[in-house]
């Protein structure tokens, strides 16, 4: 069985984004407001299987502006530089 989790970003009511991830195996979701939540319940539902996740999968709705969309990719830059050092 493969563990595919959804990351859906979202447009909030105060124009901001926020991320529905959705563990497509048994349908738990989580509101993540920010990268660092995504990280922490990420982290918390992969536990379920071991900490292996055969794939996340993007996806955005129609209303998010790409404005939004750069600055999830700035916040999610600024992780990976600090995975890597």
């Amino acid at each position: 069985m493969a563990v595919v989790f959804e990351a859906r970003v979202k447009r909030a009511v105060n124009n901001t984004w926020y991320i529905e991830l959705i563990d497509t195996v048994d349908n738990r979701l989580e509101m993540c407001k920010n990268i660092d939540v995504f990280e922490e319940k990420i982290e918390l539902l992969g536990q379920d299987y071991g900490g292996n996740i055969d794939e996340v999968r993007w996806l955005k709705d129609d209303d998010v502006s790409p404005q939004m969309m750069d600055e999830l990719r700035m916040q999610m830059s600024k992780v990976k530089v600090e995975v890597e050092s």
